[in-house]
């Protein structure tokens, strides 16, 4: 899964029942232009905001992606390590 397209994780994510609204793919759209980020940490910053949230929040999902971006995070594994860190997972 870590290699997939962003479109490619929209639509598995629909098959598992999380329906994303156009406004929520502007903001993925848009987060990934701003910080060009690779479509694997886009990936993993959609996952973590939908499983932090339990929701797709758009404010959250800029943030966790810009920050992702600062602290140069470039795997899921990583991604993981750095919300750990930050105490927002367990």
């Amino acid at each position: 899964m870590s290699l997939q397209k962003i479109e490619d994780y929209l639509l598995y994510l629909e098959d598992k029942g999380f329906h994303l609204k156009e406004d929520a793919r502007g903001f993925i759209s848009f987060g990934k232009h701003y910080t060009g980020a690779s479509d694997e940490i886009v990936n993993g910053a959609i996952e973590w905001t939908l499983k932090v949230q339990k929701e797709f929040d758009g404010s959250f999902f800029m943030l966790l992606l810009e920050s992702l971006i600062v602290q140069n995070v470039k795997t899921r594994k990583q991604i993981h390590s750095f919300l750990k860190k930050k105490g927002m997972i367990e």
